[in-house]
């Protein structure tokens, strides 16, 4: 799924668009998608942000949600739910509007409870999880763990600064962390964390990005 923020630049998250079976875009974003080389299989949003030229070139594939309670990128999520998807990476959903960042970040965690779906920018992977997961992962990776409520207690392991039922009531609190080898496990009580990796320096053909509970 293709938001209408900054068009991914990595290597592994260009890989992951390109390799996708089906392409959900965001309507805002089909003219970054075509700078890419590539075309929608369905156009999902309230068709504010999208040209009259687009609109009737993909009149076909275009899924139009006028309601104004939830955003585009909420509105593509419900209709990926709709169509059976289930597995959901959403690229773009960061950059250009840090208000716009935080709160795609933020809506993350609502998805996850109803999809197995990850958001990957141009630095690295966004997963949640709300017990426990082992993350892939390379020595010297750099990761940050943030907490969804006060009340959630994280047990790590595998990271260069543990953490042992430990709650992080503000959000810099588990940033900045290192890996110390090929996985790390995060287990939380309490509620949901967000855990961010960033990519390897050399884009992998496999990017085992995806957190396994």
């Amino acid at each position: 799924m293709l938001a209408h923020g900054e068009l991914p630049a990595h290597g592994i998250a260009l890989q992951q668009l390109q390799s996708a079976t089906t392409v959900v875009c965001c309507d805002g974003a089909v003219e970054g998608l075509l700078q890419l080389g590539m075309e929608p299989d369905y156009v999902v949003g309230d068709l504010d942000s999208i040209s009259p030229e687009l609109k009737k070139r993909f009149a076909g594939k275009i899924h139009r949600e006028a309601e104004q309670e939830s955003n585009d990128l909420t509105k593509a999520i419900s209709f990926c739910r709709q169509k059976g998807l289930r597995e959901v990476t959403i690229l773009g959903a960061t950059g250009k509007r840090e208000d716009h960042t935080l709160g795609n970040i933020s809506l993350l965690s609502d998805y996850a409870r109803e999809l197995s779906v990850q958001m990957l920018t141009s630095y690295g992977a966004l997963n949640v999880t709300r017990c426990d997961a082992a993350f892939e992962s390379f020595a010297g990776q750099q990761a940050s763990i943030f907490c969804l409520s006060p009340q959630v207690r994280i047990t790590t392991a595998g990271l260069k600064y543990p953490l042992c039922n430990a709650p992080l009531p503000s959000w810099w609190m588990g940033t900045l962390n290192e890996s110390l080898g090929d996985v790390f496990t995060v287990r939380c009580s309490g509620g949901g964390v967000l855990v961010f990796r960033e990519y390897p320096s050399v884009t992998s053909k496999n990017p085992k990005i995806k957190a396994c509970d």
